[in-house]
């Protein structure tokens, strides 16, 4: 067994001028968007999005019938693209550019049943001051506040409930949006990231 005192840890960030709230989306959009982005020949992205539009798409649909549901990301299995086949879902496979999907979405869902470590989806999409509902599989190791600057849910409906919640009311909407922007200037951001790094290396320097 090793001990030391001089062990610092530097967690994921975000290029927050990259994914800004201030991005001009060239899409089009006919209704409310729900966005979900990943490389989708990825395990747990496909568990995620096969679990979303079996059980909590259709409870959504219901209440918003006009509703789309974007998958966005490389690589989409043969089982990912035939989820294309039920109505409201839109699996796009590669896009140049992701933040024209997380510009037009109302909200942005993460409904990972396993996941590790802090995920850059989560990360672009709330620095982009998007809404975002999420399993606590997907918030963790994330520093932001349930129900405050993220929707955490873990079944079906109540999933579903926070998503159609967001997209009828505007307000409490661009309230988590502007508060999730926030969360990441204060504590994602790579500025604020690699400033602990300079901390270290100069601490380091001195000390040779």
């Amino acid at each position: 067994m090793v001990s030391t005192n001089n062990v610092s840890v530097v967690c994921n960030g975000v290029d927050s001028n990259y994914f800004s709230p201030y991005f001009k989306c060239k899409q089009k959009r006919l209704g409310p968007v729900i966005t979900f982005t990943g490389v989708m020949d990825y395990w747990p992205n496909i568990e995620g999005v096969k679990w979303f539009v079996r059980k909590v798409f259709p409870r959504i649909r219901a209440m918003v019938p006009d509703i789309v549901f974007y998958i966005v990301g490389s690589k989409p299995t043969v089982e990912v693209r035939r989820l294309a086949v039920r109505d409201g879902v839109c699996v796009t496979g590669y896009v140049d550019d992701v933040r024209e999907y997380l510009c037009m979405a109302d909200v942005c869902v993460v409904p990972l049943c396993i996941a590790r470590g802090v995920q850059n989806k989560v990360l672009e999409a709330l620095s982009m001051g998007k809404a975002v509902v999420c399993t606590s599989q997907a918030i963790e190791g994330l520093n932001a506040i349930p129900m405050e600057e993220i929707f955490v849910e873990n079944d079906e409906n109540s999933f579903a409930d926070a998503v159609v919640t967001l997209i009828q009311n505007r307000e409490i909407r661009n309230r988590l949006g502007e508060r999730a922007r926030c969360r990441i200037e204060q504590s994602y951001s790579w500025k604020e990231k690699l400033s602990i790094l300079n901390d270290i290396l100069g601490a380091n320097k001195y000390n040779q």
